[in-house]
């Protein structure tokens, strides 16, 4: 069992579906200094993999695939109402990424979050931003980092089955754009611009962007 104080990041469903369905997950927590064993997920992601909207989405061989992954990985620990009564009630946020933030923040982990509504939302809840500052890894900066760890060709490789179920990226490797990179690099740009004072984790060191 991985203890708390073990866990190094947490990862959304979103997220875990996204990168599980193009074969990156392990490369992607790789880049943040954590395996699998070290990366906190919702108690219900097994779950949602089996039955309702997810496996819709991203397809049910891919989700029953992804199972056993999910179930290996430890589940989050509650936070504590200091954090998660802040997050109570607010528009965008539902409770499993309410837990999510509010645990990141208690105990300074980072989070991959797919969820850009919900940290619209995040930004404007007093005391977040400064408790995640560096540690909201979006899954546009974590393409960045894969296009430099795996290389373009590779990654585009990779990528289909994702992309079926994230505009951004679809746009970005679609046949005619011959500089993936650089099209990541341009939307997370602008989502750092909008989502201020929110920092993001920066996948190119030394960079904001």
């Amino acid at each position: 069992m991985v203890t708390q104080s073990a866990m190094r990041l947490l990862i959304d469903t979103d997220a875990f579906c996204k990168l599980g369905v193009g074969s990156l997950l392990v490369d992607a927590v790789g880049l943040l200094g954590a395996d699998l064993r070290g990366c906190g997920r919702l108690p219900a992601l097994p779950h949602m993999l089996r039955r309702g909207k997810v496996p819709k989405l991203f397809g049910v061989e891919a989700c029953e695939a992804l199972v056993p992954i999910a179930e290996s990985m430890p589940v989050i620990e509650p936070a504590s109402d200091v954090w998660l009564d802040k997050l109570t009630s607010v528009q965008g946020i539902d409770p499993g990424e309410a837990q999510m933030f509010a645990s990141a923040a208690e105990r300074s982990l980072i989070v991959i979050t797919g969820d850009k509504r919900a940290l619209r939302s995040l930004r404007s809840i007093p005391s977040f931003a400064d408790a995640l500052a560096g540690r909201i890894v979006v899954l546009d900066a974590l393409l960045i980092a894969l296009c430099d760890h795996l290389g373009v060709e590779e990654l585009r490789r990779r990528i289909p089955a994702l992309a079926a179920a994230d505009k951004t990226a679809k746009v970005c490797f679609s046949v005619g754009n011959a500089d993936p990179r650089g099209a990541l690099l341009s939307y997370h740009g602008s989502l750092i611009v909008e989502l201020d004072p929110l920092q993001l984790w920066a996948p190119c060191p030394g960079s904001t962007v």
